[in-house]
């Protein structure tokens, strides 16, 4: 079985659009959503709409959390805050309650599904380095589990420690756990501004980060049009 895991897409409609065309030119038979779906781009709820149509396993991300009800206070930054309550305003009273609907870890096929980390899942903790790779592969009770958040796709292998591999294309080796971050869709953070995702083969063990061009152009107008901060218009293009 090929998979292709996604998440981050944060509204970005060109970006998943495109990932999606990629992963199914690739014969992944099966989609798998890590969350945040929605948040900082325009399209909030076609893109919500889109998972929703693949059926696939979906878990709770910290923006489908935060955009599916209207929260006051707290530490969110300005620009995210702007992002949340206008992606409130657009969301459909029954999409919000969907969103609000979903889990914050699943398992799948052989492998587990969580947004941000093991550890305390709802508390939105970012795997940025092999120590929160440890925290989290201590709840860990998969070979394999795929995270997102942070943006920024890295893989992590526990053999006799914990380190991160310096490919981001690797076959899975037996007694050996991984936790992979598949970086974002709709808003990269890594310097590249392309669109990643992965793709994994149960049968061969293949684990393949991938980056795809999309139309940022477009996206970028809708931000501005929808009166959106511009900086979330700017940040698409410096992966940033």
């Amino acid at each position: 079985m090929r998979y292709a895991i996604f998440g981050d897409i944060h509204a970005n409609l060109e970006a998943f659009e495109a990932v999606l065309e990629h992963a199914n030119s690739l014969g992944c038979q099966e989609f798998v959503c890590l969350g945040d779906i929605v948040g900082y781009n325009a399209n909030p709820s076609e893109c919500l709409e889109k998972v929703r149509e693949l059926g696939c396993p979906v878990v709770r991300g910290n923006h489908d959390d935060d955009s599916s009800k209207l929260k006051t206070g707290g530490n969110t930054n300005p620009v995210a805050k702007a992002a949340q309550e206008w992606t409130f305003n657009k969301l459909t009273e029954e999409q919000r309650a969907w969103l609000q609907s979903l889990r914050y870890v699943r398992q799948v096929d052989n492998f587990t599904i969580v947004h941000a980390s093991l550890d305390h899942p709802q508390q939105w903790h970012y795997v940025t380095n092999k120590f929160d790779a440890i925290a989290s592969i201590a709840y860990q009770f998969t070979q394999l589990c795929f995270v997102g958040h942070s943006h920024v796709p890295q893989i992590y292998v526990r053999g006799e420690s914990v380190e991160q591999h310096d490919r981001l294309d690797i076959i899975m080796e037996e007694g050996k756990k991984y936790l992979v971050n598949i970086g974002s869709v709709g808003q990269p953070r890594d310097g590249d501004w392309r669109a990643s995702y992965c793709v994994y083969d149960t049968e061969t063990g293949q684990i393949a980060i991938q980056r795809i061009e999309y139309d940022i152009a477009t996206a970028q107008e809708k931000i501005i049009a929808e009166g959106l901060p511009q900086s979330l218009a700017a940040r698409l293009a410096e992966g940033a």
